[in-house]
């Protein structure tokens, strides 16, 4: 009895120690974390600055928030230092391009905002899954931003003849930018996007440019592809037995049996018959015996 006590007096002690372990990494997570954004003006440049910023510091790229009128923002995840590091670097690319609009760094968010704004890094995780995985991957990147939709369809064309590239998707971030995404070898890609800049200005306005010859696997998620190039993951087969539907049994119609005597009823009949004579024959014995006083032999 003493040691049942002790046993469930410890219990609610265990649960509540691991209830404090696992709130103190949830705070321990909250304090690390941080949250980065750069704001940029073109989608090609917004590319550019999420591959410096991944290539720079240990963060993570959530994604891209799109406004409209061009405006674009990069956000990543990861620790404080990182994320200082990282957007300190993806604002000068922005700069070298003439696009940066704003930065921030915001440490320490709180859950309200990763329930309202699209910042968390589960919200990567499902849209990656549910879209699928692109054959393009391990390709070079060529993004090439024009202002007009025209003037984009005649420099994808120019891209596409002028090496040997495939047209990935597009992407259109409003105020009438449109970009088209290419994937290749470094150099086809470079032959493309110079070809693909004459024939944008040739037809309408060209804006911006974009060459990443390494993106890394974060990077990939965020880019528009097609359709047509994904390749959505299927589940493993499980090793079990199927169970097959059993068939709906059919009853059978039986042919009518015509009603004849039973064989056993015939052989009990024969084996009384057999019987009868049997008992008349001791009983005719017994009556031809001579009785004693008839024996001559007998004597008094």
């Amino acid at each position: 009895m003493e040691l049942h006590s002790r046993l469930i007096q410890t219990r609610p002690h265990n649960s509540t120690a691991q209830s404090a372990a696992q709130s103190a990494a949830q705070r321990r997570m909250m304090t690390d974390s941080a949250l980065g954004l750069v704001c940029t003006r073109s989608f090609p440049a917004v590319v550019g600055t999420a591959d410096m910023m991944l290539k720079s510091a240990g963060v993570t790229l959530v994604g891209y928030e799109k406004i409209g009128s061009g405006y674009c923002t990069a956000i990543v995840r990861g620790k404080t230092a990182d994320v200082r590091l990282a957007v300190e670097e993806g604002a000068k690319t922005a700069e070298q391009f003439g696009q940066l609009v704003s930065k921030m760094v915001l440490p320490r968010p709180l859950p309200n905002l990763e329930v309202i704004f699209p910042i968390g890094t589960h919200l990567a995780q499902m849209q990656q899954e549910q879209r699928g995985y692109s054959r393009l991957s391990n390709q070079s990147l060529g993004l090439l931003e024009t202002r007009g939709f025209p003037a984009l369809v005649g420099a994808a064309d120019a891209m596409l003849k002028a090496a040997d590239v495939q047209l990935a998707g597009y992407e259109k971030i409003g105020d009438g930018l449109c970009t088209a995404v290419i994937r290749g070898s470094v150099a086809n890609v470079a032959v493309a996007v110079e070809a693909g800049m004459f024939e944008a200005e040739r037809i309408g306005e060209f804006s911006a440019v974009m060459v990443i010859p390494r993106p890394l696997e974060d990077l990939e998620h965020t880019l528009p592809v097609a359709e047509c190039w994904l390749e959505k993951v299927e589940p493993l087969p499980i090793l079990m037995p199927k169970r097959r539907q059993r068939e709906k049994e059919h009853l059978l119609a039986l042919p009518e049996l015509e009603k004849t005597p039973l064989r056993l009823q015939q052989s009990q009949q024969e084996s009384l018959e057999l019987e009868i004579p049997q008992e008349e024959t001791v009983e005719e014995e017994v009556q031809r015996q001579p009785s004693p006083r008839e024996n001559p032999d007998y004597l008094d």
